[in-house]
């Protein structure tokens, strides 16, 4: 379950609230992600409140952009949220979609590519595995919990740039914007392959949607006014062209249905996005999952 990072009128008491019914529920993984120019919180600092307010569930960031930081800054404020979480995050990251995150922070858009991307990890990963990056007495710490690093996952939706990840990234955290079970078959497919010819063991396989629970006209409206303001570098009529198609809405069961589709599939891990801060749809796609694990 994603938090409602991307919703107005946050407060502590609504993200707790969120992260403790998370973590108390039926959930694997509690996820956020990364935006600069929005009022959404920043990821690195929910870090620590999310490694404060839960003891079970699995953390993860459904993306961090690593151009937007400094690679040696970003490995210690993630070992250091490893340190505080007892070795219970994963990190995804992604290239980012919207020039004006780069801008915000001094960063040169035309970073913005899988090879960028790539570089700074690697810098992460020698930071993790205890390599000094200058010749200062001690390298930059803390250790993580986990060896060698929290696991990666990439954000990506292409197979060219997922056979890239092959040879540093753990697995896919994915989005589907339509739903097509086929398409992420075929993606799935892909990662398998790669991460097979570069010798590595099989890939976390995570996809993503949005998604809105009720009656179908308000549901669909749910969605809509999310994508509206979600995706405000777009402009609005796109938006509004997408929307009847983009994410999910429905009832209990129609939900249920499609999670069972996604597993049929080999999906290891769906990161839900919630289009709204109610808590009310929080609990009732609790059930749903409980009752799909009995």
């Amino acid at each position: 379950m994603t938090m409602p990072v991307m919703e107005p009128d946050l407060d502590a008491a609504v993200l707790r609230t969120w992260a403790r019914k998370i973590d108390e529920g039926p959930f694997s993984s509690l996820c956020w992600g990364e935006r600069i120019a929005f009022d959404n919180p920043d990821s690195l600092t929910l870090l620590g409140a999310m490694t404060a307010w839960t003891e079970r569930v699995r953390l993860v960031t459904t993306v961090i952009v690593p151009q937007l930081h400094d690679p040696v800054m970003l490995a210690k404020a993630l070992a250091t949220g490893d340190v505080l979480c007892s070795g219970r995050l994963t990190v995804g990251v992604g290239v980012g979609g919207r020039h004006e995150d780069y801008r915000s922070v001094g960063a040169d858009p035309k970073t913005q590519t899988m090879r960028q991307m790539a570089d700074r990890v690697g810098v992460m990963q020698r930071v993790w595995a205890g390599e000094r990056q200058t010749d200062s007495v001690l390298p930059v710490g803390p250790a993580p919990v986990q060896d060698g690093g929290p696991p990666l996952l990439v954000g990506t939706t292409g197979p060219k740039t997922l056979r890239s990840a092959a040879a540093w990234a753990d697995g896919l955290a994915g989005i589907s914007l339509d739903l097509d079970v086929g398409k992420q078959r075929e993606l799935f497919d892909v990662a398998t392959t790669a991460w097979s010819e570069a010798g590595k063991k099989p890939p976390h396989l995570a996809t993503s949607f949005w998604f809105a629970l009720g009656d179908p006209e308000p549901a669909r409206a749910q969605i809509h006014q999310h994508l509206r303001r979600y995706m405000n570098w777009i402009p609005a009529d796109f938006v509004d062209a997408i929307a009847p198609t983009t994410g999910w809405s429905g009832s209990e069961d129609e939900l249920a249905a499609v999670l069972g589709e996604f597993a049929a599939i080999g999906t290891d891990e769906v990161h839900l996005i919630p289009t709204s801060s109610d808590t009310g749809q929080l609990d009732r796609v609790s059930e749903i999952v409980k009752d799909l694990q009995l």
